[in-house]
């Protein structure tokens, strides 16, 4: 077996069922759960209806590359949502199987373990799958504290030269999971200089960019900040996308990557042997989903709906905020992480998911201590019920 594999951490979810192991919720309380990031606002008629309509799609093998449509499809989504008047359907577009599939392979993709003192680059806290790329691709995960003392940013200057001279690829995630938060177009500026200057690979996981609070402050993608700067070949940078989130079809696993077509021709490779192309009824499906905005509209107008009552409701007993976008509220706890979400469904059969959970100590801290993650993606009246009971928790600590 690969040795790397014992490197693996468990996975949170299975961390937060030995953390319940003995529990007993009052039965007289129906669970809520707010621990795991799955949207759960209905799927849209017409893409079910789509995907109806193409199951004869299911009778011949898909090409890994993707239809002419589909790629045309999402470079057309792409230039209007980020105004890119160059990207290049053929070259610069690819479709996955959901972006988590995505960002794994890619890290297969991209890093040569076989290089001394290989290092992948991730935000901490994170999204699991970028440390488990990193392992099992014979890399060592190094981690970027986002803490609140600077509003959970990514300090890049606080790497030294010397890590940055072994690191091969960054994990970005922005909109950022668990803490909300979208870099600027100067963080983005830093970043490709850096690449530029010690020639790394940035993965640009873009996954809840269609859910924010402000028509005005849209998140600025990977992409569209190179563009602004006039790097129209995207060097060095490949953007993640999916629909789970922003067109409620998590189970579609449907996304795409998109960006240097240097480094696309060589996934596009891997892919053809990785065996991992999507169905020709999924691709179809996919087309009207991202062809259409009016759905990504009332569903973000559902979670602004749910932010603004409940953000106000927890931020009275706990430390919260409305983030930059995406569905999660990261809530400071009166007491360790892991003792309030035990607490909390003990006495309340409320679920959320402890920060340290989502995060590894680094720099002699683990900066998702201390924290909870409350996942918004109920129906506004069980999301608001389930605030009530934090609340009623929170009074009586």
């Amino acid at each position: 077996m690969n040795p790397n594999l014992t490197r693996l951490h468990s996975y949170p979810f299975e961390k937060l069922r030995n953390l319940f192991e003995g529990i007993t919720p009052p039965a007289d309380l129906k669970p809520i759960r707010l621990s795991i990031g799955e949207p759960q606002h209905a799927t849209p008629g017409f893409i079910r209806q789509a995907l109806a309509d193409n199951l004869d799609g299911l009778a011949t093998y898909p090409t890994t590359q993707g239809s002419d449509a589909l790629r045309g499809a999402i470079a057309g989504w792409l230039q209007r949502r980020y105004g890119l008047p160059t990207i290049d359907a053929a070259s610069q577009v690819l479709p996955v199987n959901g972006s988590r599939e995505a960002l794994f392979a890619f890290g297969q993709c991209v890093i040569d373990g076989r290089r001394p003192n290989a290092k992948v680059l991730c935000p901490n806290p994170f999204y699991q799958i970028y440390e488990g790329a990193a392992f099992l691709a014979g890399a060592e995960p190094v981690f970027l504290n986002n803490v609140p003392d600077n509003g959970f940013a990514s300090d890049f200057d606080s790497i030294p030269d010397e890590v940055w001279r072994d690191v091969q690829l960054v994990f970005v995630c922005s909109p950022g999971n668990p803490t909300g938060r979208v870099l600027s177009q100067e963080e983005w500026q830093r970043l490709f200089d850096l690449s530029d200057q010690h020639d790394f690979v940035i993965a640009a996981d873009e996954c809840y960019s269609e859910i924010y609070f402000d028509d005005d402050a849209r998140p600025i993608g990977a992409l569209e900040a190179a563009h602004r700067l006039g790097r129209t070949d995207f060097r060095n940078v490949v953007m993640f996308s999916s629909l789970s989130k922003r067109s409620n079809v998590p189970g579609l696993r449907s996304g795409f990557v998109a960006g240097d077509a240097r480094i696309l021709k060589d996934f596009l490779r891997y892919r053809t042997y990785h065996g991992c192309a999507m169905s020709n009824t999924v691709q179809a499906t996919s087309i009207a989903a991202w062809n259409d905005e009016a759905h990504v509209a009332e569903n973000r107008r559902l979670y602004r709906e749910k932010f603004a009552l409940i953000t106000p409701m927890l931020s009275a007993c706990l430390e919260v905020e409305l983030p930059d976008a995406g569905f999660y509220l990261w809530a400071r706890t009166p007491l360790p992480d892991t003792e309030f979400a035990r607490r909390l469904q003990a006495e309340y059969n409320v679920t959320v998911l402890p920060g340290s959970y989502l995060a590894r100590e680094s720099g002699g801290i683990n900066p998702g201590a201390g924290f909870v993650r409350i996942a918004l993606v109920a129906d506004t009246a069980e999301c608001v019920e389930a605030a009530e009971r934090i609340v009623a928790f929170c009074q009586k600590l």
